[in-house]
């Protein structure tokens, strides 16, 4: 008996819209149809960010968001496009291609011509792709007139060059507490890697270089965050302590102090202050981008920190004297800044920003412009009336971005009885020698450490807190202070009016009061 063929399956109307009409992609065609979509979207929100030095996230964590499917050959689409952009549009320009009908689509076209004259040439399953296929011979044409024109033999002498460094980078991971904890994570992780633990910051494990955790499980239901060593030793030197609280002088009323995270989003310090605090008290997550409070919420949502509220607004708008405001007993302040201590492990290198970047005197009004604004930012901390620790920092290697902004606010911050403290006294490099108490500052290497951090710690003084708040101190603590201090008081004024209280009946004595 002949068998049967199966039926065919039916043809959707994405699939057939994709190809024209035609007979439906398949396999390799379809993932490749898609990932040059989802590559063009990453791209274009890149550059975006690049363009207004404000990025959404960097090309990492867009490419590994969720809504990627195909991230691996998104990522390589997008990194590759990124170091041919400038000789794709040279191209594309000279073709004429990028006219009126295709202009909002130049992301996608600056894809699928890399892959046309650098990568594997595109099969016509789409519209984009059959406009360039058609014109394949003009685009080579064209790039063979510009290395001509430029006088050079080879594509690689029309790329932006970068000294990277060479030396490999260790994978560091953060065990988010809220939901693992550290020995479960160690003992998970160890069935596929050599791990160690950090010596600077509790739960922070160290993974061999190169290691790919972006589909662990342990990464994707937020166990653990894939996190920087100098990163996370902000939050922790802020030490944030759980069930925080304050009291009022004028009534001795106790009430729950907050923790702040002025500039938050994506959100990775927000959620390792959620876990330094268990879960406890409250943390105020400030930013101002809307794009950037979505990624924030996602980052709050994956850790499980319900002790986090997001508010979209800016932190220069937030009033001090606000009763949501005047709890606040410790700041984090980690403003926008130029990013060229985190360049390269961004990806940011890539950038047609980059070179910018990490030029001083090239780019010396953006940098005028982000100190004034980090300087506003930290000069508005210091009049939160609750507040004991502010921690400043930035991913900068810039001096007018870290000790020349410190510097400025020091007659501030002492007016307002602050002064800088040691932040991680065991690490061993420090500010530049440009103030008094540099060596209270902390810095990272860009090449030693691989990232170029900045932090530094204000305390306000214990004598010149508000007068209306109370020192602070955990929950249990005030409590078992107070009674200790009504027992006392009750003693003292027993043995003073001991006789009195043997002669009058307690509530004669109360009445003569």
């Amino acid at each position: 008996m002949a068998r049967k063929n199966p039926p065919a399956k039916k043809q959707t109307p994405a699939c057939r819209k994709l190809n024209g009409g035609e007979k439906p992609l398949r396999g390799a065609e379809r993932s490749a149809y898609f990932a040059r979509r989802e590559a063009a979207k990453v791209l274009r929100t890149v550059l975006e960010g690049d363009a207004r030095r404000r990025a959404v996230g960097s090309i990492k964590s867009l490419v590994y968001s969720p809504s990627i499917r195909n991230k691996r050959a998104t990522f390589a689409l997008v990194c590759e496009t990124l170091k041919h952009l400038p000789v794709i549009k040279d191209v594309l320009r000279a073709t004429n291609v990028l006219n009126s009908k295709w202009k909002r689509q130049e992301e996608l076209l600056c894809i699928i011509a890399y892959d046309i004259l650098f990568g594997k040439e595109s099969l016509a399953t789409g519209d984009a792709e059959k406009l360039l296929l058609s014109r394949k011979d003009k685009l080579r044409s064209a790039l063979v007139h510009l290395l001509e024109k430029k006088r050079v033999k080879h594509i690689k002498e029309l790329m932006p060059q970068c000294k990277i460094s060479d030396m490999p980078k260790p994978r560091y991971v953060r065990v988010n507490t809220l939901k693992m904890d550290v020995e479960s994570a160690i003992l998970e992780l160890t069935k596929q890697y050599a791990v160690d633990k950090d010596d600077m910051v509790p739960g922070l494990l160290k993974l061999p270089p190169s290691t790919d955790l972006h589909k662990h499980p342990l990464v994707i239901n937020g166990s653990i965050f894939m996190q920087g060593r100098a990163s996370s030793m902000v939050a922790a030197a802020l030490e944030p302590k759980p069930g925080w609280w304050v009291s009022l002088l004028s009534t001795e009323e106790l009430i729950p102090s907050d923790v702040l995270d002025a500039c938050s989003a994506p959100g990775n310090k927000t959620v390792h202050l959620a876990a330094i605090m268990k879960g406890k008290g409250k943390i105020i997550a400030c930013e101002l981008d809307k794009q950037r409070v979505k990624r924030l919420e996602a980052t709050v949502r994956l850790a499980g920190a319900t002790n986090v509220k997001v508010k979209h607004e800016d932190f220069l708008k937030l009033n001090p004297e606000e009763p949501c405001c005047s709890k606040i007993r410790a700041i984090l302040l980690d403003p926008s800044c130029s990013g060229s201590g985190t360049a390269i492990d961004r990806l940011d290198h890539l950038l047609p920003s980059y070179a910018a970047v990490l030029d001083d005197t090239g780019n010396s009004d953006r940098l005028m412009k982000l100190a004034a604004f980090q300087k506003k930012a930290l000069e508005h901390a210091f009049s939160f009336p609750a507040a004991e620790r502010i921690v400043y920092s930035t991913c900068s290697i810039h001096q007018i971005e870290n000790e020349d902004v410190v510097k400025s606010v020091l007659p501030l911050a002492a007016s307002h009885g602050f002064q800088l403290a040691p932040v991680h006294p065991q690490w061993p490099r420090r500010g530049l020698p440009v103030l008094d108490g540099s060596q209270h500052l902390l810095r990272t290497d860009l090449v030693e450490d691989g990232e170029g951090f900045f932090i530094a710690l204000f305390v306000r003084k214990a004598d010149k807190r508000p007068q209306e708040y109370a020192e602070s101190e955990t929950c249990e603590g005030y409590r078992s202070k107070r009674f200790l201090r009504k027992k006392t008081e009750f003693v003292n004024y027993f043995f003073n009016n001991r006789f009195r209280m043997l002669l009058y009946p307690p509530f004669r004595l109360k009445k003569q009061r």
